[in-house]
């Protein structure tokens, strides 16, 4: 049975590992009100440059990443997860993505679900099934709470393994081994993308948040076809975070592994509603 810190454990590391960038808050992200709540999945259209030219860089010739390209993604998955307080593994998760806009999340224990998370561009929701709570935050909030800016792309790449940030004017390529890394600089991050070589797929991304040192290091393996892209079916999350209390280093780290995954053109539905009954989690 997963009990009440697990399932808040999952809420928050999924939220925490969505970290690195903070975005420009729209005029309406506010929290969600907090009586009965009932969502629907906006229609959002967004588009993030996720090709690569490399017309700029240092590295002679040109460095195109291939990139997953899909309308919406569903998956099963499997989750490990550990931090100071919290540590469970095998954990399953299934997926669906409308790209750019929506992650929806539905978290199951032995035949059931426990937990539903709902997270968008501008805000995210998590359902405690168990416990009969939920709590909403908008990335302000979190970024505030958890002294470290949170941003949606970053998420989606978690997922996906496209690159999280556009390539910019001054970016640039550098070799190093099998590796033809590009560096960004994203206001306060500093931004290593490492594309395979051989593939040409982002393995390996670490962002550093230049004023506090706070790292992220997600590396992508397990790449298989799926619709003609490659896909990384493992992910693996190191995310290292200062205290703003005792400014000691927490360690978070979080692997993720998909059983499944589709890239369909179809809306699989995004049903996410809290009863009135539900308490809000402070």
């Amino acid at each position: 049975m997963i009990n009440k810190i697990t399932v808040w454990a999952m809420a928050v590391s999924i939220i925490c590992l969505s970290a690195c960038h903070k975005q420009r808050l729209s005029k309406n992200n506010k929290p969600v009100p907090t009586d009965s709540l009932v969502i629907s999945a906006p229609d959002l259209v967004d588009s993030l440059a996720v090709a690569t030219d490399s017309s700029s860089a240092n590295q002679p010739g040109s460095v195109k990443v291939n990139s997953v390209s899909f309308d919406y993604l569903v998956a099963k998955s499997k989750v490990d997860f550990k931090s100071k307080t919290s540590d469970f593994n095998n954990t399953n998760i299934n997926i669906r993505m409308k790209k750019d806009s929506i992650i929806w999340l539905s978290v199951t224990g032995v035949g059931f679900e426990v937990a539903r998370g709902l997270i968008t561009r501008d805000s995210i929701i998590f359902m405690d099934k168990i416990h009969k709570d939920y709590f909403v935050f908008n990335y302000e909030q979190l970024s505030k709470q958890y002294n470290f800016d949170l941003n949606f792309a970053l998420l989606q790449s978690v997922i996906i393994g496209n690159l999280p940030f556009p390539e910019q004017p001054d970016a640039r390529f550098v070799k190093e081994n099998e590796f033809y890394v590009l560096k960004q600089i994203v206001q306060r991050l500093e931004v290593d993308n490492y594309i395979g070589e051989s593939n040409l797929k982002l393995s390996r991304l670490k962002a550093t948040e230049v004023p506090t040192q706070n790292t992220f290091t997600l590396d992508y393996s397990e790449f298989k076809e799926v619709k003609s892209f490659l896909f990384p079916f493992t992910s693996h999350i190191d995310l290292n975070v200062k205290s703003q209390k005792d400014q000691q280093v927490r360690q978070t780290t979080m692997h993720i592994k998909h059983s499944k995954v589709d890239l369909v053109s179809e809306n699989p539905g995004f049903p996410f509603s809290v009863p009135a009954s539900y308490k809000r989690k402070r």
